[in-house]
């Protein structure tokens, strides 16, 4: 059921009613009122939990917010074309990071055609640009429904001219607020894609190959190109974006080499695994990237990094991926890939995540794969998610991912049954069908494949007597 929510300025003549009226200090006052609306389900998210400030001493009476206070004298500033408009810009950009409730009341208070103006103002000035982009970045953080028409044309012209091409920063805060505006928004996504963004990004990646944040930033922008995130439109074209990445602009072969080229930044490798496996959308494309070395890159990278959570989980997500194409599969174990998936897996297994994407990839080796199992086997590979199931007993995907790998395991290998029913999988698998609705269907066929008793459900039978009355 959707929360309920309220205005800001609902909010804060609460938060008044409890200082004037009930003689409450201002940290009370406020503390009050958010435990009274949270009370009542009143989702809080979009609402700046502060007293509001007098903005002038001459009005005492006149009291707002910070973000807002901030974005009236901007306003003040461009209106009389004051040279406290940088300034300006900078202070509401500082507001707008502090969080979404900031920036939402900004943009109900029309922050965003201020900011495009002094966006679109300030092109011939590299500073100016600079700090209007900062802003227009911050805002748009969260809120990619206040990009218009008009904020496109602006954002292609910026990475499309050559002037702003030769400044990293500029090209930086463009492509960061290109991701703002194209995640959970799929209307933005289409429009950006068909004004030509994809080959301007994949140009970043390329011209700035030495520039960790650039080549960090447009991989990310790249990736939201391909994701399948806005609720309100039946059919996205994730697919499709993938696809044009990879052919169009010869996307593997750019995301390889700008991760050989930072082998020690873990920020920038992280985000091309994750950018990598948003790409495996096609058999051929998994070979590819075998092809163009990023397998042999990954299976380092994984060895070398083994001690860095969260790269381990971007090289397991990317391994997974890579491992539909059959080909590959082999070429992963072959290369030592299970061995290492283990060995991370135990290495961390305390994080659910990383438990999660072990047992997937593991899967993926797996399936059909009678030799991977084999060796899968032989490197502790079942026991390790035995235990990840046993350590995380209250995480549906990772319990799911678990029985998937066990059923696989045995699939076309029986031989391998008694060893894992040993190990205490029966007991295990039946406590994930009785906490997770969502293991059922798997759970249930890892029991049976494993030769275990399987209460079947009946999901549907038919009554007696006839449809008619």
């Amino acid at each position: 059921m959707a929360k309920r929510r309220i205005t800001q300025d609902t909010f804060d003549s609460v938060v008044r009613e409890n200082i004037d009226d009930f003689d409450m200090e201002e940290s009370e006052a406020l503390k009050e009122a958010i435990e009274q609306f949270e009370s009542q389900g009143v989702d809080l998210s979009n609402i700046v939990k502060a007293v509001p400030k007098v903005s002038s001493e001459e009005n005492a009476q006149d009291q707002t917010h910070e973000v807002l206070q901030a974005l009236e004298s901007l306003k003040s500033a461009v209106s009389s074309s004051s040279t406290s408009v940088l300034d300006d810009l900078r202070l509401f950009t500082d507001q707008c990071n502090l969080g979404f409730a900031q920036r939402y009341l900004a943009a109900q208070k029309d922050a965003y055609p201020t900011i495009l103006s002094c966006c679109q103002k300030s092109a011939g000035d590299k500073e100016a640009l600079s700090v209007a982009l900062a802003a227009l970045c911050a805002l748009t953080d969260g809120q990619p429904d206040l990009l218009d028409e008009e904020g496109k044309l602006f954002l292609i012209r910026v990475l499309t001219e050559h002037q702003h091409q030769q400044d990293a920063g500029v090209v930086c805060l463009c492509v960061r607020t290109v991701r703002n505006c194209c995640l959970k928004h799929e209307n933005n996504r289409q429009d950006l894609v068909k004004a030509g963004v994809l080959p301007l990004l994949a140009g970043s990646i390329t011209r700035y190959l030495q520039h960790p944040e650039v080549v960090r930033d447009a991989c990310v922008a790249l990736r939201v190109m391909t994701f399948d995130d806005d609720v309100r439109v039946p059919f996205g074209h994730a697919h499709e974006h993938a696809k044009m990445i990879v052919l169009e602009q010869n996307g593997l072969k750019v995301m390889v080499e700008a991760a050989k080229a930072h082998p020690e930044n873990t920020s920038v490798l992280s985000e091309l695994c994750a950018t990598l496996s948003r790409l495996a959308v096609r058999n051929e494309f998994c070979q590819d990237i075998v092809d163009l070395g990023g397998l042999k890159f990954m299976i380092t990278l994984l060895a070398d990094s083994l001690d860095c959570q969260e790269l381990v989980k971007q090289v397991l997500s990317a391994l997974k991926a890579i491992a539909g194409n059959d080909d590959v599969k082999d070429a992963i174990v072959n290369a030592g890939g299970a061995e290492l998936i283990v060995m991370a897996m135990n290495r961390h297994m305390a994080n659910a995540q990383v438990c999660e994407q072990g047992c997937a990839a593991l899967c993926v080796l797996a399936l059909r794969k009678p030799n991977n199992c084999k060796v899968i086997m032989e490197s502790g590979g079942a026991l390790a998610a035995l235990q990840a199931m046993k350590t995380h007993p209250a995480e549906a995907n990772m319990q799911k991912q678990s029985c998937m790998l066990l059923r696989n395991l045995v699939a076309r290998s029986r031989d391998f049954t008694q060893p894992i029913l040993e190990m205490g999988a029966e007991a295990l698998i039946s406590q994930a069908l009785a906490a997770h609705r969502d293991c059922g269907d798997v759970g249930r066929a890892a029991l049976r494949d494993l030769g275990c008793q399987v209460e079947l459900r009946e999901l549907w039978t038919g009554t007696k007597g006839s449809l008619s009355h």
